[in-house]
């Protein structure tokens, strides 16, 4: 039998806000209630000035930022995502649902540089002090990673076309008249490039790479020549210079244009023998994965030098300094690090107990989980590429991307524990889930010792 609809089409006489309409037992609505949003304004406060016009509200900006990264979403999405989830819009400080967009997807790129890295550092002390105590443990796992930029695969040939693309720019701009512009020259030592792994056309390629690489020598030059002194594209012109006199043996090559703050980065990966970002240092608590501590480097330092500033980071946030932190074996040679210990995988001793072995084999074991962040926050909170300009944007992005996992971690502890129950309730339930599960797992031994 087709069931009948229950929507009479009569109007309510009440005028209930979203708080009234929406599920509170739902994980967004229970986190938009625990966040202490005045204390987050107030930390914002000192990026504003007390005159001209006013400014999107702090929340509105600082929820969207969060939002973007929780769900892996863009300016752009996560904007228009915004006009049709109510609780995207309860969590943002609406009190009733907006049919509008709350701001252009442009005002985040002018809020991430208002606030900078130091008022995205704010928002991830927030996503750790919301863990409680699971944050507090002195004992931490360290590891690495390479945070991707958002640029193609770099070659010399490519880079040479890209500053011949922005000389002739650079002279349409500035009014100045170049002896030759090389357009239909470049297009067919283009085109000489094609097939040229097959021995018949290597040659021929070798030549026009080398022509090519030429021909932007001297468009540098000539703008050199006709260019001020004082000119805005000095700093252009030089970064030029010094990609066309690298070579394949260069140190701290550039690698990209418009970002050349990018390192070429080798971690041993099979599938992918060079990465080409920034390296990024995470430290996660031992036992309930609270990522505690994101430092990004410049360059490709060794990762037993990164050790300093990821534990100063971690008690900058937490309060606390670690005990004890758990590496791998590309940290050798940091045995200790103001005054924490540092444990590094090594083959034990002769005169070690089995228990000691057991212990060494538990904890080095126990570090691996740092490995499955790695991967969800670059799947699934925007750290597999990151798409924000410069260095600055490489940090502002990798302590979002933690702050995102934090915040995912407490809204499925939200899920799975029922916290719109009485306190002592969920005590009781989780005493007895432990109970029973010791029990079965006598009960297991012990059938398996009679059998």
């Amino acid at each position: 039998m087709i069931g009948k609809n229950k929507q009479t089409g009569q109007m309510s006489f009440l005028f209930q806000t979203l708080k009234d309409q929406l599920n509170p037992k739902h994980p967004m609505y229970q986190l938009t209630n625990t966040i202490d949003w005045q204390s987050v304004e107030g930390d914002f406060q000192e990026y504003y000035i007390a005159f001209g016009r006013p400014a999107k509200p702090v929340r509105l900006m600082v929820s969207l930022l969060i939002l973007k990264q929780l769900y892996n979403l863009s300016d752009e999405s996560v904007v228009d995502r915004w006009v049709e989830n109510p609780y995207f819009q309860y969590f943002s400080g609406e009190t009733h649902f907006q049919w509008s967009m709350p701001c252009d997807p442009s005002d985040l790129v002018h809020f991430r540089h208002r606030v900078g890295k130091e008022g995205i550092e704010k928002i991830f002390r927030l996503s750790v002090q919301l863990q409680g105590k699971d944050a507090q443990q002195k004992c931490v796992s360290i590891d690495t990673t390479v945070q991707e930029k958002n640029i193609t695969f770099p070659t010399d040939l490519k880079l040479a076309v890209r500053i011949i693309a922005k000389c002739r720019k650079m002279a349409q701009e500035e009014g100045i008249q170049l002896r030759q512009s090389y357009k239909r020259t470049v297009k067919q030592h283009l085109l000489n490039q094609r097939f040229k792994d097959h021995p018949k056309n290597k040659k021929k390629a070798l030549a026009s790479g080398r022509k090519i690489k030429t021909i932007a020598g001297r468009l540098v030059r000539e703008l050199e020549r006709k260019l001020p002194e004082q000119s805005a594209w000095q700093t252009d012109l030089g970064l030029f210079r010094k990609v066309l006199s690298q070579t394949r043996l260069s140190k701290n090559k550039i690698y990209s244009l418009h970002e050349p703050d990018v390192s070429c980065i080798a971690k041993g990966k099979d599938h992918k023998k060079y990465e080409f970002g920034s390296k990024v240092s995470f430290a996660i608590t031992k036992t309930t994965n609270v990522i505690v501590s994101v430092v990004t480097f410049k360059g490709n330092p060794y990762d037993g030098d990164t050790l300093k500033e990821t534990l100063d980071f971690h008690q900058q946030i937490t309060g606390i300094r670690a005990k004890e932190a758990t590496v791998d074996r590309g940290y050798r040679g940091r045995r200790m690090v103001d005054g924490t210990i540092i444990q590094t995988p090594s083959p034990p001793k002769s005169n070690d107990s089995a228990t000691r072995k057991q212990q060494a084999r538990i904890r080095f074991r126990r570090r691996a989980a740092i490995e499955p962040i790695f991967g969800h926050t670059k799947q699934d909170h925007r750290m597999a590429r990151n798409f924000l300009g410069r260095f600055v944007g490489d940090q502002i992005n990798a302590l979002m991307a933690a702050s995102a996992f934090n915040f995912r971690r407490w809204l499925r502890k939200v899920k799975l524990l029922p916290h719109f129950l009485p306190e002592w309730v969920s005590q009781y339930l989780l005493l007895t889930i432990r109970i029973r599960f010791v029990d079965l797992k006598l009960d297991i031994g012990a059938r398996y010792e009679l059998i």
